[in-house]
């Protein structure tokens, strides 16, 4: 059947404008924290200094004077970077700090060294792999510096023993007096963890170093700043030592689990080994009928003998907590029930309860050298941190200013209401009103712990949809959601393809689109269904292929399309969207199968314009064409640009949207506008922001001009204004 668009505007070409490319100022939209930073290390040579190391979002600088944590890593260019492994600050030299980094066996790896507190790093390429963002990403730390001659290092890798640097990390060789060489490459989708820390002993030459790869665990002893090295009789049977501390009077507090973690921990323990050499067990909770989980977060006091801090691990069932002992693991205090939580700073913590809980992953546990009242510990989705360390209550509070380390899945800016909305990979989704503080509350009803597409009416904009998915095991309420103001209240959405939370939309691979005007929600579910009515009934559409995401027209609310990638054809309907035929296109893809979304999270190919009835621009593999009648003919836009993903935002005319892209020229990525529809091109990140190139979504605001979004995989939302 044939179909004809009729009442769409014919728009000329824009005159040529002033060069699209100009400096900006990018900032990050405020949440607080938001993912897992396995590791946080206090500065012993700087008071109020300390380093905070996520598993992919780079590192940070935490100073008093500031008052605020500052990200370390955004001008690196390579991803693989930003999942660090292990922080180092040097024990005497002040502003020297050192970092290994590597997403995973397969990434590029390097060692990063500082002499201004991370402001600017040397890089070392190293020839063994790192797993920053694989499991045992919290044991640690796998990096030392000797405080006896700081131009010594080691590093406990996690497939090829241990390594050396006698120059201050400039250079590195294999320690081939270490008993344990390695485990070698790992098998695929599986991990090593390897030497899981490396720890000397302050004014002594003694050194410790903790293997965590099961049929070789065990804890080994140095007594020669690490030239010679044997085992140390003892420990838990079956239980791999996963961190370790020291405290003022020599004494080893060591961490165990039956795992690596983060997850799949259901057993641990606490040993000790005495100056005297003496190993001995003193788990905080020995009974047979203890909690699963296990423990790994652990703390000394430097300066004084006899107290020590520890976090149990993955212990879900009653919740994770924090131990303290004042002699030497004799006697220990649960600090939860102890522990209150002022999260006012970054109130989705409490996930809709009157109080946070403790945190879960308790990975990261450090107190300040120079103030035993501060302990901080880190969470899978934020940072803790007290001044009533050695109270018998304790008031906790976040410790997330300027930490943004979230995965963005979408996100979108409505013609109405707050200028943004998010979703989020674990935490959901906000709204965006202030973009200085942290949102008051996520999305909960239905409450997705991923977010996975967004969508607003372009005549309504406060009418908003998401689709969503939850971990498994969890329970969820619904798939879909919807909203008619603007994401202040949303309503669970189900379909008859409910089937009970295991059909796609619980899935969170069925998206969800809505019309023009507010008044349809289309889903694209194994049968296409459209809802005029809120749910209350819903209607399959006629002429759809199966799971075709709808892309409705933002103007008018007759026009939608959808993308058929196995028959490699666009559909189009005139009717809001009850019924759809196959539409003739020329001047598009050659291969309309490159625009198939990769997965659940991917953004739509096929985008419609706030501005104008049936413009049209599509994404086909890494080339970006444009329809300004609805869809009979699109014109290639950037031929010299391979464009990953992109968005639209306010530009020179309702006939010209700015197009905002990530993309590829001349073998480096960057962020790309065009102020005028795609006619002309320009730069606009710069050496200072380059965030790995780890984008996952694009979109101007269509309110704002110049204004564009960005979500990360790591580094959570950022957003460009002109600096001009």
């Amino acid at each position: 059947m044939a179909l004809v668009l009729t009442g769409l505007a014919v728009l000329a070409p824009a005159s040529a404008m002033a060069p699209a490319g100009a400096p900006y100022r990018w900032t990050n939209i405020t949440v607080g924290g938001g993912g897992f930073a396995p590791g946080i290390v206090f500065s012993t040579a700087a008071p109020g200094l300390a380093y905070l190391r996520t598993d992919m979002g780079g590192a940070y600088r935490w100073e008093d004077k500031t008052g605020t944590w500052v990200p370390l890593m955004d001008g690196i260019a390579e991803g693989s970077y930003f999942g660090v492994e292990s922080i180092a600050p040097d024990p005497v030299a002040r502003d020297r700090v050192y970092a290994a980094v590597g997403m995973s066996f397969r990434g590029a790896a390097a060692m990063l060294r500082s002499d201004d507190r991370g402001t600017h790093w040397r890089t070392v390429p190293v020839p063994f792999r790192m797993g920053g963002n694989e499991a045992g990403r919290g044991l640690g730390e796998r990096l030392a510096v000797d405080p006896r001659d700081t131009r010594q290092l080691l590093f406990g890798s996690r497939h090829d023993g241990l390594w050396r640097s006698d120059d201050a990390g400039l250079h590195w060789r294999r320690d081939k007096a270490f008993p344990y060489a390695g485990a070698g490459a790992p098998p695929p989708r599986e991990t090593h963890a390897g030497i899981g820390f490396v720890l000397f002993d302050r004014g002594r030459s003694r050194v410790f170093a903790g293997i965590a790869d099961a049929g070789s665990a065990g804890l080994l002893r140095s007594d020669d700043d690490g030239k010679n090295w044997s085992r140390v009789i003892g420990g838990p049977k079956g239980l791999l030592p996963v961190k370790a501390a020291i405290d003022r009077a020599g004494r080893l507090y060591v961490t165990y689990a039956d795992g690596v973690g983060p997850s799949g921990v259901t057993r641990g323990a606490i040993w000790a080994l005495e100056p005297s050499g003496e190993f001995h067990d003193i788990t905080p909770d020995p009974r047979p009928d203890a909690p699963p989980g296990g423990y790994i977060g652990i703390a000394a006091d430097p300066k004084r003998g006899g107290i020590a801090y520890a976090s149990t691990f993955n212990r879900w069932k009653p919740g994770d907590t924090l131990w303290r002992t004042t002699d030497g693991g004799r006697h220990w205090a649960d600090l939860g029930p102890l522990s209150r939580r002022d999260t006012r700073a970054t109130p989705f913590l409490n996930w809709g309860r009157p109080e946070a809980a403790l945190g879960h992953w308790i990975a990261g546990l450090a107190l300040d050298p120079f103030d035993p009242g501060r302990l901080a510990y880190t969470t899978g989705d934020t940072v803790y941190v007290t001044n009533d360390a050695a109270k018998p209550a304790l008031l906790w509070t976040p410790w997330t200013k300027g930490v943004e380390q979230t995965a963005i899945i979408t996100l979108t800016s409505p013609t109405a209401g707050a200028p943004l909305i998010s979703g989020f990979g674990d935490l959901g989704g906000f709204v965006h009103r202030d973009f200085g503080r942290s949102p008051p509350g996520m999305f909960l009803s239905p409450r997705n712990t991923n977010t996975n597409t967004l969508d607003y009416a372009g005549r309504a904009g406060l009418v908003l949809v998401r689709s969503g998915n939850v971990h498994d095991g969890q329970e969820i309420e619904a798939g879909l959601g919807w909203s008619d103001d603007g994401g202040a209240s949303w309503h669970p959405l189900r379909t008859p393809l409910w089937n009970d939370g295991h059909g796609l939309e619980a899935q969170g691979k069925a998206p969800i689109t809505v019309s023009a005007d507010g008044q349809r929600f289309f889903v694209a579910a194994e049968r296409p269904l459209l809802t005029r009515d809120r749910g209350k009934k819903w209607v399959e559409i006629v002429g759809l292929p199966r799971n075709v995401r709808i892309v409705a027209d933002k103007v008018d609310a007759r026009l939608a399309w959808a993308i058929d990638p196995d028959t490699r054809r666009i559909f189009a309907s005139v009717d809001g969207g009850e019924h759809f035929a196959p539409m003739a296109t020329r001047g598009l893809c050659a291969d309309l199968s490159l625009a198939r979304p990769r997965g659940r999270e991917s953004q739509p190919a096929l985008v419609a314009s706030p501005f104008a009835p049936g413009d049209l621009f599509l994404l086909c593999g890494t080339e970006l064409y444009r329809s300004r009648d609805g869809g009979p003919t699109f014109q290639r836009l950037a031929p010299d640009l391979d464009i990953a993903l992109f968005g639209l935002g306010l530009g020179s005319s309702p006939a010209n949207p700015a197009v905002y892209a990530v993309a590829r020229r001349a073998e480096e990525t960057g962020i790309w506008r065009s102020p005028d529809g795609g006619a002309h091109w320009g730069r606009i990140d710069d050496a200072e922001h380059r965030w790995g190139g780890r984008f996952r979504v694009i979109s101007g605001d269509p309110r704002r001009r110049g204004r564009v979004y960005i979500g990360t995989d790591g580094r959570g939302i950022l957003y460009g204004d002109p600096a001009g």
